[in-house]
């Protein structure tokens, strides 16, 4: 592991550390915080069934799936299966009441929307949605089940707030596969782009914010940034290093005797990039706890995607590049909307906060059990996400908590501290 990540890791468990007294009371604080999830529901064994749950995801069991959890609670696990894979109750008040405490408690005007897929290795093909796919958690072609996520990052604090469950096309348009899962009738195969821009839709009036990022999978799509344009979103997109695209401050070539005068012509990002000088880059330095300022190097520049070609729309493109341990330098390439006189740190601030997400993720499936479901219908995928999500959101507050009051800390609070106090 390279000194910077581990250093990094060093600094996020210093900021979750808690007063040892902040546990006392934690079940009594997380019924209180269930209270308004579980008024989303209509029938009160429903919500009953939610409170129990939640203490189960945040409790210490190793596997945080419907029998660890019944058996924690010392259950008969049918009601709580039931509860989870097939009662017909909706999660998206709960998303709804997720995503209003959210705004109201870390909501910052200079937040940032971020969508981010996820992936879930499966070994069967019984799950809804899984198939061969592209598998980020074991970076290659793998049996897996991908949810899209909407994550907040505030200058502070960062949560998931939605997802939204990828139904490939093979999965979409099989009458007997829907029916053995229980996909609802109205649900139609949609792209991930299209995915993320329903949970935007559903959600950008409500978390204040300014940018909205994600990664080259989104990046790469001009449709998906000419919408996101059309709606007046201001956004940083990672894109491939094999886009092309087409300088338009570059010097373009003479005309000939007849004839317009030719174009700039199109050329890889990264071969575009390798051509720049050194004087073309701006540094800017960005603080990074004990480890003092770090220096990346960025450059901007108004060029034409060839992908948005046909949209004839101007863009930024901006390059950061740093120097790596082990004397490397990486390239980072973007897409934005932004104004040209939009500074670098700025573009580079929207940057970080992406990469915060992934913090996110870890807490999630590391002690909210976001990936050790094992539910195959449709309603068992969405109820199980949306209670982790939720769970999640309540260690964030913990941590905050904790972080009011930093002297005297003894160690990081967690789903295994909430378990120990449970038992």
């Amino acid at each position: 592991m390279e000194r910077r990540y581990e250093i990094r890791r060093r600094e996020l468990l210093e900021d979750a550390e808690v007063q040892s007294k902040q546990l006392d009371g934690m079940l009594s604080r997380l019924e209180e915080f269930a209270r308004p999830f579980a008024k989303c529901l209509e029938r009160k064994k429903q919500r009953t069934l939610t409170h129990q749950y939640l203490a189960g995801l945040l409790s210490q069991v190793e596997r945080k799936n419907v029998e660890s959890i019944a058996y924690h609670h010392d259950q008969d696990r049918q009601a709580l299966q039931k509860f989870i894979g097939q009662y017909g109750w909706d999660h998206r008040p709960l998303m709804h009441e997720l995503v209003r405490q959210v705004a109201q408690r870390i909501g910052h005007d200079h937040g940032v929307l971020v969508l981010d897929p996820s992936s879930f290795p499966k070994q069967g093909p019984e799950s809804v949605g899984v198939k061969q796919q592209w598998c980020g958690r074991q970076g290659r072609l793998a049996n897996c089940q991908v949810g899209v996520y909407l994550a907040y990052a505030a200058p502070e604090e960062n949560a998931l707030v939605d997802m939204r469950l990828y139904l490939p096309s093979e999965w979409a348009s099989s009458k007997a596969r829907r029916r053995k899962c229980g996909v609802p009738a109205e649900v139609r195969f949609r792209t991930r782009q299209q995915l993320g821009l329903e949970m935007l839709d559903e959600h950008r009036s409500v978390l204040p914010h300014r940018w909205i990022a994600a990664d080259e999978e989104f990046g790469h799509d001009a449709e998906f940034r000419g919408q996101l344009h059309h709606r007046g979103e201001r956004y940083l997109l990672t894109i491939p290093s094999v886009m092309l695209i087409r300088d338009l401050e570059a010097r373009r070539p003479p005309a000939g005797d007849y004839g317009p005068q030719p174009k700039t012509p199109w050329k890889r990002v990264s071969r575009w990039c390798a051509a720049l000088k050194d004087s073309a880059w701006t540094s800017v330095e960005i603080e990074e706890g004990e480890r003092g300022p770090r220096t990346v190097e960025v450059v901007v520049r108004s060029v034409q995607a060839k992908s948005a070609a046909h949209q004839n729309r101007r863009e930024l493109l901006v390059v950061v590049r740093q120097r790596m341990s082990d004397g490397t330098l990486r390239h980072d390439y973007y897409l934005s909307n932004a104004g040209e006189h939009t500074l670098p740190v700025q573009f580079v601030r929207v940057i970080q906060a992406r990469h915060r997400i992934e913090e996110c993720f870890q807490l999630a499936k590391g002690q909210a059990g976001l990936a050790d479901y094992e539910v195959r219908t449709w309603r068992g995928w969405h109820h199980h996400q949306a209670l982790s999500l939720i769970a999640a959101w309540f260690l964030t507050q913990e941590t905050r908590e904790g972080k009011k009051n930093h002297s005297g800390a003894q160690r990081a609070a967690s789903a295994h501290d909430l378990g120990l106090v449970a038992a």
